[in-house]
C-alpha cells in the first residue's frame, strides 16, 4: 500500500477509535466492558500513528500517539502512557518542536511519579537538544540539562550534562556558574584513573572564565589548580595560561596572539575556546574587536 493509502487507512482507524471511546462512556457499556472498548481504541490509535509515520505525516502521528497515551492513563497503565507520550514526542520532533516538548514533559511527569529518574533524565536531555537546535532557547536548554544532571547524580551522564550547562553558562557570561561546575567536575575526575586526563581541560576552562572576569582571580585560580592537581603544571593548557597572563599583564596583544597560535597549531581551538580567548583579548588596551590571527 502506498503512503496515501496508509494515510487513508490511518484516518479510518482514528474515526473507529473515537467511536469506541464514545461508546465506552454510555451507561450500559460502562457496566459491561467499557474498558475493553478503551483498550481497543488504544490499539487503534497506536496502529494509526504507525501508519501516519509510514506516510511521513508526523503531526498526525504525534496526535494519534497522544490520544493513545491519554487512554492508557485512563486505564491506569502509566508505563504504556509514558511510552506513547515519548513516541508522540519523537514524531512531533520532525514537525512541531514545541508540541514535541509538551509530550516529552508529559512522559517525564509520569516517569518521575513512578520513580524512574534515569529515564526521565534521558528525556530532559532530548528536550534540551530541541531547545538548542530547533528553538534556539539556550536558557531553557540549560534548565533541562541541569535537571537531567540532577537525576543522573553519581552516573557518567551527570558529568556530560553538567559540562553542557557550564559551556552555555560561560557563553551567556554567567562565569561564576561555569567556574563552579568546571571546578567541581575537574575535582571529581582528577582522582579517577580513567578520567584524570580530562581534568586539565576542565581546570583550563575554569581559569579562562576567571580570566575574563579578573586577571588576579585567574592567577590565584591557576595556583590553586596546580596545587590540587600537580599534573596540570606540565600540561600545554597550563603553559598557555601562564603565557596569556604574562601577555595580558604587559598589555601585549601580539604576544597574546602568538601564544594562542602556537597552541592552536598542535591542539585545534574549538568555537567555545575561541570565543573565550577573544573575550580576554578584547580586555587588552587598544584591542577593540580584535581577532586571534
Amino acid at each position: 500500500m502506498d503512503s496515501a493509502g496508509k494515510e487513508r487507512e490511518a484516518v479510518q482507524l482514528m474515526a473507529e477509535a473515537e467511536k469506541r471511546v464514545k461508546g465506552s462512556h454510555s451507561f450500559l457499556r460502562g457496566l459491561f466492558g467499557g474498558n475493553t472498548r478503551v483498550e481497543e481504541a488504544c490499539e487503534m490509535y497506536t496502529r494509526a500513528a504507525n501508519m501516519f509515520k509510514i506516510a511521513k505525516n508526523w503531526s498526525a502521528a504525534g496526535n494519534a500517539f497522544c490520544q493513545a497515551a491519554k487512554l492508557h492513563m485512563q486505564l491506569q497503565s502509566k508505563h504504556d502512557s509514558a511510552t506513547s507520550f515519548v513516541d508522540a514526542g519523537n514524531a512531533y520532533k520532525k514537525a512541531d518542536p514545541q508540541e514535541a516538548i509538551n509530550c516529552l514533559n508529559a512522559a517525564i511527569d509520569i516517569y518521575t511519579d513512578m520513580g524512574c529518574f534515569t529515564i526521565a533524565a534521558k528525556h530532559h536531555i532530548t528536550i534540551a537538544e530541541i531547545y538548542e537546535a530547533e528553538l534556539v532557547d539556550i536558557e531553557k536548554a540549560i534548565a533541562h540539562y541541569e535537571q537531567a544532571a540532577d537525576y543522573y547524580k553519581g552516573e557518567e551522564s551527570n558529568r556530560q550534562c553538567l559540562l553542557k550547562v557550564a559551556a552555555y553558562a560561560a557563553q551567556l557570561e554567567q562565569y561564576q556558574k561555569a567556574i563552579e561546575i568546571y571546578e567541581q567536575v575537574g575535582t571529581n575526575t582528577m582522582d579517577n584513573p580513567l578520567l584524570k586526563y580530562s581534568a586539565k581541560e576542565y581546570f583550563f576552562k575554569a581559569a579562562l572564565c576567571h580570566f575574563i572576569v579578573d586577571e588576579l582571580n585567574a592567577k590565584l585560580a591557576l595556583e590553586k589548580y596546580e596545587e590540587m592537581f600537580p599534573a596540570f603544571t606540565d600540561s600545554r593548557e597550563c603553559k598557555l595560561l601562564k603565557k596569556l597572563l604574562e601577555a595580558h599583564e604587559e598589555q601585549n596583544s601580539e604576544a597574546y596572539t602568538e601564544a594562542v597560535k602556537e597552541f592552536d597549531s598542535i591542539s585545534r581551538l574549538d568555537q567555545w575556546l575561541t570565543t573565550m580567548l577573544l573575550r580576554i583579548k578584547k580586555t587588552i588596551q587598544g584591542e577593540g574587536d580584535g581577532d586571534l590571527k
